[in-house]
């Protein structure tokens, strides 16, 4: 049976992204997310737009969304409450966040040079995908002005860790050995086993491709 409920959130479940992107003073900035979806090689974030992430975004117009394994969860925690916005944000101070400079070393995470944009990758993640800014939307301008920032990105470079790549085929990942770090309601939990073939694999990946990837060359 179904009922009417009204949870505060609907986080049903998406994957953790590590947003890095880099301060006015060029020093790195490094943000945990669960907002995202990705159609081809574009996809949606929503970040606070009190962030540091939406302020660098808006400035530098690029970013890294790195993406962690399911065996990465101390990292992330390490993260989760922290801000690089100095004073923080009454929304953010409120839910006990705290201002720190150091991302990097607060998630005991490396920098890796980028190859496309300013930003470094995350050397631990296994998906790190360089992405540079097209549109952006406030979220909900109507009825809570300053809410949140759903930002437009094109990926234009993807790197991929050989752990997680087909054998035969290095473009595909392969969804047998890629374990995401998944967060829903609030909790982390990871994929298991495949549970039956999916029809829609039966369509090549291949006819999925976009002018993205040309662009991004």
């Amino acid at each position: 049976m179904h009922r009417v409920s009204e949870p505060a959130i609907l986080y049903f479940g998406t994957p953790v992204v590590l947003v890095s992107t880099l301060n006015a003073d060029g020093s790195p900035n490094l943000a945990p997310i669960s907002s995202v979806f990705w159609l081809g090689w574009r996809c949606m974030i929503g970040v606070a737009a009190s962030s540091k992430t939406s302020e660098n975004l808006a400035r530098e117009r690029e970013c890294v969304l790195n993406l962690p394994s399911s065996d990465m969860t101390d990292a992330v925690n390490r993260l989760a409450l922290t801000t690089g916005s100095n004073p923080v944000p009454d929304t953010k101070l409120s839910r006990g966040y705290r201002h720190c400079a150091d991302k990097f070393g607060e998630g005991g995470l490396s920098p890796e040079r980028s190859i496309v944009v300013g930003a470094p990758r995350v050397a631990e993640c296994p998906v790190q995908l360089e992405a540079v800014f097209e549109a952006s939307h406030q979220l909900a301008e109507r009825d809570r002005p300053g809410g949140p920032m759903c930002f437009e990105l094109r990926v234009v470079r993807v790197h991929l860790d050989d752990s997680i790549v087909m054998t035969d085929a290095p473009d595909r990942v392969d969804p047998d050995r890629w374990r995401p770090l998944i967060m829903s309601f609030q909790k982390f939990y990871g994929l298991g086993p495949q549970l039956t073939p999916s029809i829609l694999a039966r369509v090549p990946e291949g006819m999925y491709q976009t002018p993205d990837i040309e662009l991004a060359r």
